[in-house]
């Protein structure tokens, strides 16, 4: 007969082997579910990205150790699809170097696209500088930019912090430049030789309106 003391220590022997028994195939299941998981990317220094457009595909390379905000900002963008069938719309040429001067793209102030607008990073901090092939957020005051941006062909110093006031900017902050790019300048130089309406455009705008818009059939990541 099995005093009650024993029983007790024997059903306790018993649990406790169950317990050893089932956890190692939890660990495994859980092992498991986390292998099944979607890896999660760390945040690179460089994030690049293609521009399919309709006339060829443009690569960036987007700086985000000095432009953090203006990258993440463009990426979600990305991510979220909103730059798939937007467009390049603008051609502003440099007056006597019709070769020079930048394509802007993006959703044209489209509200059902934007995301909201984000802090200005001015290239005095970041230390980017406008220089041939760079990406840069277009805006109108410092803190306004969304989701149009422009690349210049050519150096232009006067977008930079400090610089003289351009476009519709009447202030010396500069405009945020946040990458450049690493291939497919042939197609920004196409785009900013298509032709434009004269009378289409306001302010400093006239003019540079394409006529015939160069889609933006997907942006996506490519690391």
């Amino acid at each position: 007969m099995i005093r009650p003391l024993a029983l007790l220590a024997l059903l306790v022997t018993a649990l406790a082997a169950c317990g050893d028994e089932t956890a190692p195939n939890v660990a495994a299941t859980a092992n498991v579910t986390a292998n099944q998981a979607a890896p999660v990317r760390p945040p690179q220094d460089i994030e690049r990205v293609d521009l399919v457009t309709d006339a060829g595909t443009i690569t960036l390379a987007l700086d985000r150790r000095h432009a953090p905000v203006t990258t993440a900002n463009f990426l979600a963008y990305v991510d979220q699809h909103k730059f798939d069938g937007t467009n390049f719309y603008r051609a502003a040429r440099t007056r006597g170097a019709p070769h020079r001067g930048f394509i802007q793209g993006g959703i044209r102030h489209v509200y059902t696209r934007m995301l909201p607008p984000i802090a200005h990073e001015p290239t005095s901090q970041t230390g980017l500088r406008h220089v041939d092939g760079t990406i840069s957020m277009a805006r109108t005051a410092p803190g306004s930019a969304t989701g149009d941006f422009f690349i210049i062909v050519g150096p232009m110093p006067s977008m930079d912090a400090g610089g003289r006031p351009s476009g519709e900017s009447n202030d010396r902050f500069g405009y945020a430049a946040f990458g450049q790019v690493v291939e497919g300048m042939d197609v920004v130089r196409r785009i900013l030789a298509v032709p434009t309406t004269p009378n289409a455009g306001r302010g400093g705008m006239r003019g540079q309106m394409i006529t015939a818009p160069v889609r933006i059939v997907r942006a996506k990541r490519t690391d």
